[in-house]
């Protein structure tokens, strides 16, 4: 995809980026995927697998577990940041009055957010300007710019801090680093995977040893060793993987199709990967986020507007969410309640309260928004 592509703002089938803006489009025109834009842009068709859809703040679904109990501690009020892939901005949203305060700018294309092993610094990966973005996480003040990291489009470090890896979705490659936070370049390039065709997103298990990455477009999954830097394997799955997550345990890793409406499951445990279960959540199964309880994991149904939380113990779902306007990324706040989810068609930033079942409110931001983080979130697992 190029990027005048980009700046006439052209609705484009780059799959998990999927840049559509629906206000940008001729409501006559009509998509090479054959799908014609609704004039209303209520589920307005489907772009690449993608659909754009209508907001239904009034979903609601059946709930079959207890909700966890809101944490006791002070109202966050550090803030939020909301990754505005489109205009090359993190939104910062004050958490007490939900006002966006300002628009940090950054590099071209960031769409994805770390925190560094120090927790010092939040890294924006601006894929398109090959560059990285340090944030203090509770002020929202710019610290540095990091060059020449090519397309990192996804990243993680290792939980040894020793690795930091990121998926080059534009480039077909994956990249290890290693992390020399001292330096003026903190990130020191070991070693360049091959990883044909679209590397997605990735996850680092607990004993830093294997990164799996999603290959978005040949519709597989491999497992990078990080000792020796080489693929261990190699497998097939269902229709345009996106996200990865893996269990506390380090045996399954959950995939979500994009291109389906299902959460694959395998067991990594072995020497091997084994499929053991598919998981039916919505139509455009795409981005994870733990619930923090230990127990459930939220996974985001792009083209259905809806979340899926997902029983780890059981791998059934154990209750819907609504999701409008195309969902994403989300974070979970550390009062266990409210699920923040960025609705990528609706430049809106919406906060979902997951006892009650329903959008509680919206904040506008900028076009296209993908990555959402705050610091005061819940456990990762």
């Amino acid at each position: 995809m190029s990027s005048e592509a980009l700046a006439e703002h052209r609705p484009v089938d780059l799959r998990s980026r999927a840049f559509v803006d629906p206000a940008a489009v001729d409501p006559a025109v009509v998509m090479e995927s054959g799908v014609l834009f609704d004039p209303l842009r209520r589920a307005v068709g489907l772009v690449g697998g993608l659909a754009v859809l209508g907001l239904p703040l009034g979903l609601r679904a059946q709930a079959t577990s207890a909700p966890v109990a809101p944490a006791a501690a002070a109202k966050p009020t550090r803030p939020i940041f909301v990754l505005n892939s489109q205009d090359a901005t993190v939104s910062v949203i004050d958490p007490v009055t939900w006002a966006e305060q300002r628009r940090i700018e950054v590099g071209k294309e960031p769409h994805h957010l770390y925190l560094t092993p120090d927790e010092k610094s939040l890294i924006v990966a601006n894929a398109a300007g090959n560059s990285l973005t340090f944030i203090d996480p509770a002020t929202g003040a710019v610290q540095r710019t990091v060059r020449d990291i090519v397309d990192p489009y996804h990243l993680r470090f290792s939980p040894d801090m020793k690795w930091f890896v990121t998926a080059a979705n534009r480039l077909n490659h994956v990249d290890l680093y290693r992390w020399q936070p001292a330096d003026a370049q903190p990130f020191k390039l070991v070693k360049r995977i091959e990883a044909p065709k679209t590397p997605s997103h990735l996850f680092i298990d607990s004993r830093s040893t294997v990164a799996y990455v999603s290959l978005q477009d040949s519709d597989e999954l491999i497992a990078i060793d990080l000792a020796t830097q080489t693929v261990r394997w190699k497998v097939k799955t269902g229709k345009m993987p996106a996200d990865v997550f893996l269990t506390k345990d380090d045996r399954h890793l959950l995939v979500g199709l994009t291109g389906d409406r299902v959460v694959e499951v395998h067991d990594v445990s072995g020497a091997a990967p084994r499929l053991v279960k598919r998981i039916t959540t919505g139509e455009g199964a795409h981005a994870f986020r733990a619930r923090g309880d230990g127990r459930h994991v939220f996974v985001s149904n792009r083209v259905a507007n809806t979340i899926s939380m997902i029983d780890l113990q059981t791998f059934e779902v154990a209750a819907q969410l609504p999701g409008p306007g195309g969902p994403d990324c989300m974070e979970m706040m550390a009062d266990g309640r409210s699920l923040l989810l960025s609705s990528r068609w609706a430049r809106k930033l919406s906060v979902i309260d997951i006892d009650k079942r329903q959008v509680i409110r919206q904040v506008a931001v900028g076009r296209s928004p993908h990555g959402v983080w705050t610091l005061d979130h819940a456990a990762r697992q």
